[in-house]
């Protein structure tokens, strides 16, 4: 199956991430979203990731040029996927919203379109069994930030064929990323190994060991990474965080997946990291004057 027609549904964090590194490497790309304001805005983050590319002289100023000419935008959902090849689901972490939007993919879908889902922890089993062709589904996780991030988990759900599991293992690499493939279970790999050591992070500080700096300067220095816990599950949201461990939680019916008190009651109070300026840290000054949040920021005698 050769492919060209990328269709991307959803033109937030990941969906214009995904909808860029798709245009980078020449496929066409419609991006589509209920808002014609969120698909602007998406063009304009895209646009000035693209400046970040050519400042680092990773593109050409004409690279940006070509890539920007194969996105183009639609509010229309079924004239922006009707055409496609591969269509990319982005939308919200929220099961009936994916199923809501797979039932109509497989209406006015081409028959041998691929249906992929970015989901990070929702079965992909699930959402294909309301479609008509569930063997055409799959699950193409990609990371955040998307257009430098290699990593892309390739889930297979319970139907997926051995042929849409190649071609997207294939499409991914043509994409520059490198692919893994797993299987269909909560949280698939990535998930169901990070979001426990985040929720582990949370009860650190809800239980008082230690303050939100000092948990994510033990993880940095003690265990290479480049981003403390904390400040990993801002920058994700935590309202996405805390719906993947419910799926866990739900899935497994194993108590160590139990989301946290202190992060239900931060999304509860509209908290959700970077996405609202202000989670375990505080966002109002940038990135480069980052301070923990006032609400954690305990004085000490």
């Amino acid at each position: 199956m050769e492919i060209k027609q990328i269709s991307v549904i959803g033109s937030g964090t990941m969906g214009n991430g995904i909808a860029h590194t798709f245009a980078q490497k020449g496929f066409l790309v419609n991006l589509v979203d209920i808002s014609e304001d969120a698909l602007q805005r998406a063009l304009v983050t895209v646009s000035k990731n693209l400046d970040r590319q050519v400042a680092k002289g990773i593109i050409t100023d004409d690279d940006k040029v070509s890539t920007l000419k194969n996105i183009k935008t639609s509010t229309n959902f079924q004239s922006g996927v009707e055409n496609a090849d591969v269509v990319v689901e982005a939308a919200t972490e929220n099961l009936d919203l994916k199923l809501k939007i797979f039932q109509d993919l497989s209406h006015f879908c081409k028959e041998d379109a691929i249906l992929a889902s970015n989901t990070s922890s929702i079965s992909i089993t699930k959402i294909a069994s309301v479609t008509a062709h569930p063997e055409k589904v799959i699950g193409m996780h990609f990371m955040n930030p998307v257009p430098v991030m290699k990593l892309v988990e390739v889930i297979r759900g319970y139907a997926t064929s051995d042929e849409v599991t190649n071609t997207v293992m294939e499409l991914a690499l043509k994409l520059g990323k490198t692919p893994v493939e797993v299987n269909d279970y909560p949280g698939f790999v990535a998930n169901r190994i990070l979001m426990p050591m985040i929720n582990e992070a949370v009860y650190t500080l809800y239980e008082g060991v230690a303050g939100v700096e000092e948990i994510d300067t033990v993880m940095k220095l003690g265990m290479a990474h480049p981003m403390g816990p904390l400040q990993l599950a801002d920058f994700i949201g935590l309202d996405v965080c805390l719906a993947i461990l419910n799926v866990l939680y739900q899935g497994f019916g194993n108590q160590k997946y139990a989301p946290c008190p202190l992060l239900v009651n931060m999304v509860t109070a509209g908290h959700k990291g970077i996405k609202s300026g202000n989670g375990f840290y505080d966002y109002s000054g940038g990135l480069k004057d980052l301070k923990v949040s006032q609400k954690f920021n305990i004085n000490r005698s």
